[in-house]
């Protein structure tokens, strides 16, 4: 799929990342929501799709990205439509350290070794480039502003920042209550990423959202994420079951 665009997994981390501290921030919901991004990017190449609340490989053709295609593997080998929330709720060891890897690899960012209390060493991410993270915030700011329906991708990736509670590290405090209200709302201009959004927030609610058929992302109610009610619908309130397949087994960072 070329390396001529950044795919939303990577523009999500690069969101989460702090220039200051060098972490990310959310960094448990972050996995989840690097899942949902994949399942975006690789709806985005044509290569699965939606089947109401389930997901569907429509071609197994691999896209040329090693993390995707990964995870376009693991769908393919399922041999059903699986459902968003199970995928998306399944386990994923070390998923954000992957993709911290897969950016250092590809120049993005550099990583800066330190210790904490002077004796467990850590790891923490500079951004090689601030204008690719700037031009990405950039574009949500956009939408955010003026109003008008943003692309596909733009969409997604708003969706995918409000699931994973990145709003108030993105505009914190009380001035910036109302610009997380729209990035919420900006979940349903796609149908995609309105549904993984869904999925990433039924997870950390430890909720298995029930089946459904209707277009996802049509509504704009969705709440805080991880909160007990933010992207959870009537339902019974049963944990979601992990599928069997997982991404590498990298060490959680």
């Amino acid at each position: 799929m070329g390396r001529s665009r950044r795919t939303i997994p990577e523009e999500l981390l690069l969101l989460a990342l702090d220039p200051a501290t060098g972490t990310t921030a959310q960094p448990q919901s972050l996995d989840l929501g690097l899942a949902g991004a994949q399942l975006v990017e690789l709806a985005l190449a044509g290569r699965i799709a939606p089947d109401g609340d389930r997901i569907a490989v429509v071609m197994p053709r691999p896209t040329g990205d090693p993390t995707l295609d990964s995870a376009l593997e693991l769908l393919r080998r399922r041999g059903s439509p699986v459902r968003a929330v199970n995928w998306i709720g399944g386990p994923r060891l070390g998923l954000r350290q992957i993709y911290l890897a897969h950016l250092e690899r590809c120049g993005m960012v550099h990583a800066v070794s330190g210790q904490m209390c002077g004796v467990l060493p850590t790891t923490r991410y500079q951004a090689t480039d601030t204008a690719i993270s700037r031009d990405i915030r950039a574009r949500l700011d956009s939408a955010i502003r003026t109003g008008v329906p943003p692309d596909p991708r733009t969409a997604a990736l708003a969706a995918l920042a409000h699931a994973v509670g990145l709003g108030k590290h993105l505009y914190p405090g009380n001035e910036g209550r109302s610009s997380r209200s729209r990035l919420r709302d900006l979940i349903r201009h796609d149908p995609m990423g309105g549904l993984v959004a869904h999925a990433v927030m039924d997870v950390q609610n430890g909720v298995a959202a029930a089946p459904r058929r209707a277009a996802p992302g049509t509504s704009s109610g969705q709440g805080s994420p991880g909160g007990g009610g933010a992207g959870a619908r009537p339902s019974a309130a049963v944990s979601a079951q992990p599928h069997r397949g997982s991404m590498a087994r990298a060490a959680a960072h």
